[in-house]
């Protein structure tokens, strides 16, 4: 059994789409996988919600959402503001090690960056990763102010004793800019590693057959996938 933990520099930088494509690779390999959300937020209580994304885009239907808040802020705040019980992460990582015991992969998505409240007494993403004992794979953007972003979390994972699985760049531009080209060899130099992996802008509107190609492209042999950041490298004349 394994359980990976999926968080991201901020909110909107291709969590789900990179879910998605670990629970593709998954999946391909014949593996059982589970998908947990521990809060959903900004969704209406009929409306589609990431794990529909993944649904839709990796073919897994084992998903998990465990509370949903109508409004666009942190679980915390999104449940003070409707008057609803917060999400308790002793119960979440209770049943993700349950979910652990009858598959072989439980990836679990979080809501914003690492460090965003799931509760009033300052709970977080870090803690339920803890909790786990999971390590933790970080979605990142690719553009200009990343550098920051990433240093920021990574930092903060050390500090609590987190196992890092890897960078992701959750979108690549088609046609990266000066920064995006630079910004790679600064993402690696601060992750210690290669990439683990860069999903294209634009994957989380393919068609399952062809998100599943894209999956097994854009993300490394950590995540079953085949990715190569040298061949990255030289296909978008990184700059050094």
């Amino acid at each position: 059994m394994s359980i990976l933990v999926v968080t991201g520099t901020d909110t909107g930088v291709g969590k789900t789409i990179v879910t998605a494509a670990v629970a593709s690779l998954a999946r391909q390999r014949g593996s059982s996988v589970a998908v947990v959300k521990p809060a959903q937020t900004g969704v209406g209580e009929t409306e589609p919600g990431d794990l529909d994304d993944v649904i839709r885009l990796s073919g897994v239907t084992t998903t998990f959402e465990f509370s949903r808040f109508p409004d666009p802020l942190a679980p915390a705040a999104a449940a003070r503001v409707m008057g609803l019980p917060q999400v308790s992460l002793d119960q979440a990582a209770a049943r993700i090690k349950e979910l652990a015991e009858s598959h072989r992969l439980v990836l679990v998505e979080g809501a914003g960056g690492l460090l965003v409240r799931f509760d009033e007494e300052g709970g977080t993403l870090a803690d339920l990763a803890r909790m786990l004992s999971a390590p933790v794979l970080l979605v990142v953007r690719a553009a200009l102010g990343t550098l920051n972003h990433t240093a920021l979390t990574l930092e903060a994972m050390a500090h609590r004793g987190l196992e890092p699985a890897g960078v992701v760049i959750g979108s690549w531009p088609a046609e990266p800019g000066l920064a995006e080209r630079c910004n790679v060899a600064d993402l690696e130099m601060l992750a210690a590693r290669p990439l683990t992996g860069a999903l294209p802008e634009g994957a989380g509107n393919l068609d399952r057959e062809t998100f599943a190609r894209t999956a097994h492209a854009g993300l490394g042999p950590a995540l079953g996938g085949g990715f190569d950041p040298a061949a990255f490298r030289t296909t978008f004349r990184l700059l050094p």
